[in-house]
Order: structure tokens, then C-alpha cells, then sequence
């Protein structure tokens, strides 16, 4: 996405004009809307279920197709 230098950088919280020390956001509070946003779980980027954090099979799977059993 390219940003047009001839319109203003619009705060995604609450649509105010952008300020350049908490930019994309217009003041500290937004940022931290946003912040806590994530933290709380409302954002939330897509993923596999198939494997926990570490990478292995969630426990109850074997790991392998069921039509191999």
C-alpha cells in the first residue's frame, strides 16, 4: 500500500491527523488502544492449529495421517 503524499496519515484508532512521534497514531493513548488491542485478543493474525508453539503435534495427535495407521 502506497501512501499519497498529498493526503494526511490518518490515525487508524480515531481518524485524527497523525503525529510524527507516535505515528501511524495521532497521541500516546491511541497507540496504546492498539496496544492493548492485541493484547487482549481482538486482533489476531492467522495460523495453523495443527502444532503448538514449539512446533510439535498438539497432544492426541500422532503426528501422522490416520489413513497410515
Amino acid at each position: 500500500m502506497t501512501e499519497r503524499p498529498d493526503l494526511p496519515l490518518r490515525c487508524p484508532i480515531c481518524r485524527k491527523p497523525a503525529a510524527e512521534a507516535y505515528r501511524p497514531f495521532c497521541s500516546k493513548r491511541c497507540a496504546d488502544v492498539d496496544l492493548n488491542r492485541w493484547f487482549s485478543g481482538a486482533y489476531v493474525v492467522p495460523g495453523r492449529d495443527e502444532e503448538d508453539e514449539d512446533g510439535e503435534p498438539k497432544p492426541g495427535q500422532s503426528g501422522r495421517d490416520e489413513r497410515d495407521a
